[in-house]
């Protein structure tokens, strides 16, 4: 298939662009490079510089008629959506819209969305909630995010489109960016590559669903097969910050204590989901656990040679 991958220079976006390529496909990346990175495009993918807001982008979908469309380039800082949430909603809706306006024109045949079930479903202190509860983001990311889950319904109810939005859990790997919801993995193997203070804010026993980027990646390859509707992409399983820590001291041999700092005002104290969806409709299931996911996430950043900011 010909296909369309926007942020394919980032995190989950090259890992996917990966996968498609391997697969047998023709993939294009687009990306402007604000977070991704050149080092992360696979070098038999097409690559174009370019923002999701730009109007070339629909001459662009017009042109090469892509079968199929990954939308992953979105402003991901959650902090940054409170701080800044005009900007937030510029990049991931008004974006969103052009690409999808696109899309729609030239007769794309599937639209799979990268949405975030680590910001949805808001505060989960007794349930795994599925895909029918109803969310309540707490940031305008959280609100961006659940409104381009509804413009891509509208959008392709209008058009004959078939679509999939994707509600990842946190996400984390190899070429992860010390931003957004899962970046404690990438700062703290940051730090203790550098033998720096790993600081935790609150008492660390926050809990989050945390899914290996190549498990995700396989995600998208099935949702292109045959998802639709909304999915949760996760284990299922909820792991504490201090376990994160716990783990990685031990594979980085890094013998200092974390020092705790205040919670951040509004962070989640208990965020998970139940995937148990996209095991049926998919036939996907999370294979990676957390202590190997994240020994080789820790060897990657080793390997490298870390820049991230424990922040």
């Amino acid at each position: 298939m010909n296909i369309l991958v926007t942020g394919g220079a980032g995190f989950i976006g090259s890992h996917t662009a990966d996968r498609l390529i391997e697969e047998g496909h023709r993939v294009t990346v687009i990306d402007n490079l604000s977070t991704g990175k050149k080092e992360n495009l696979n070098p038999r993918a097409s690559f174009i510089k370019m923002d999701i807001r730009d109007a070339g982008l629909r001459e662009l979908i017009e042109k090469e008629r892509f079968e199929a469309v990954f939308h992953f380039a979105a402003q991901m800082d959650v902090r940054r959506s409170v701080e800044e949430p005009r900007y937030d909603a510029d990049i991931n809706i008004i974006g969103h819209l052009n690409l999808l306006e696109g899309c729609a024109a030239s007769g794309t045949g599937k639209f799979i969305f990268a949405s975030s079930g680590g910001v949805m479903y808001g505060e989960c202190t007794s349930e795994r909630p599925d895909e029918g509860k109803c969310p309540r983001p707490g940031s305008p990311y959280g609100i961006s995010k659940l409104a381009g889950e509804a413009y891509l319904d509208f959008c392709a109810e209008a058009s004959g489109m078939e679509s999939v939005s994707l509600r990842f859990a946190n996400v984390y790997g190899p070429r992860q960016d010390p931003r957004g919801e899962a970046g404690v993995v990438a700062i703290f193997s940051g730090a203790m590559l550098k033998s720096l203070p790993v600081r935790i804010f609150g008492d660390g026993e926050q809990l989050r669903d945390y899914v290996h980027v190549l498990d995700v990646a396989e995600a998208c390859l099935k949702a292109l097969e045959k998802g639709t509707g909304v999915l949760n992409i996760g284990t299922g399983r909820s792991e504490s910050v201090n376990t994160l820590f716990e783990i990685l001291s031990r594979k980085a041999g890094y013998g200092k204590d974390p020092e705790f700092l205040s919670a951040r005002p509004g962070e989640l104290q208990i965020s998970r989901m139940d995937p148990s969806r996209a095991e049926s409709e998919l036939g996907w299931r999370a294979g990676i656990d957390l202590e190997s996911g994240l020994e080789s996430t820790f060897e990657y950043f080793r390997k490298k040679g870390s820049s991230c900011e424990n922040r």
